[in-house]
């Protein structure tokens, strides 16, 4: 990696903590959104209280403690298309760096909060809620949950070269997106639940291995395993680092030919 690409990720890195820190201070943080997540998992897990089944009380926290990665890193959408409203679009564009370089540093604040939110979540309410946790095993649900965030900000990244023509429907495309990962990746129901097109969709998609993992992880299953889930879990995110590269490639050659790329929405 060239010293002008390790540059350009480094303030683009940059520029991502910066907004962090606009956006939250460790109080509204804490209280405001790490509380909203805790809700979220907590409302999912009494429903299988409700429904007098431990497993289920289980199978439910976990899967949607982890799926809070998932849900912060398809914020990607939004923030990608910031630079779209406000005009440096077509200044990165320009640039000589690559743009999908500055792209990928662009927007790791959410793997950050991500990250943080899903294992707190996990460790705080499996307590609370019965869920065994087999030590020291249950520590490789940590990076575990890393994978998870690092591939589904991998595929937002890709629709985020999409977004970018079409910026309104970010929002959209993000929420649709994770929820589409919760739904076939294992988190509400296993994933032999669905038909069979529906599973094979579901592995090539972040989350299903990793998800796995951390069920395996937490409940002292075999080392060897989990190794196995994690491995699947980065080729699955090589794959769509690829495909978003490729993505913002099309949109930076298509909008110069086309003109298209303008300052502002």
């Amino acid at each position: 990696m060239s010293r002008t690409t390790l540059t350009a990720l480094r303030y683009a890195g940059i520029s991502a903590l910066n907004d962090l820190s606009a956006i939250y201070t460790w109080k509204t943080w804490t209280f405001g959104w790490l509380s909203r997540v805790l809700c979220q998992v907590a409302f999912f897990a009494v429903i299988g209280r409700l429904l007098g089944s431990p497993e289920t009380t289980h199978y439910l926290l976990i899967g949607n403690a982890v799926v809070i990665a998932v849900m912060e890193s398809a914020f990607v959408n939004a923030s990608s298309s910031w630079e779209r409203g406000l005009g440096t679009l077509p200044l990165l564009v320009a640039a000589p760096t690559n743009l999908f370089v500055v792209f990928v540093g662009r927007s790791i604040q959410w793997i950050i909060s991500g990250v943080a939110c899903s294992t707190i979540a996990l460790y705080a309410l499996a307590p609370l809620f019965g869920v065994p946790l087999h030590w020291p095993t249950a520590l490789l649900a940590v990076p575990l949950i890393i994978l998870v965030s690092l591939s589904s900000y991998c595929l937002a990244l890709t629709l985020a070269g999409l977004v970018l023509r079409a910026p309104m429907v970010r929002n959209i495309v993000g929420n649709l997106t994770w929820w589409t990962v919760a739904l076939v990746g294992g988190v509400q129901v296993p994933t032999d639940f669905w038909p069979s097109w529906v599973r094979v969709t579901g592995t090539v998609l972040p989350l299903t291995h990793g998800l796995d993992g951390v069920r395996t992880a937490l409940a002292g299953g075999s080392v060897a395993r989990i190794g196995r889930d994690a491995l699947l879990e980065v080729a699955v995110g090589g794959l769509w680092l690829i495909v978003a590269a490729l993505s913002f490639r099309w949109l930076a050659e298509g909008g110069r030919k086309t003109g298209t790329i303008e300052f502002g929405e």
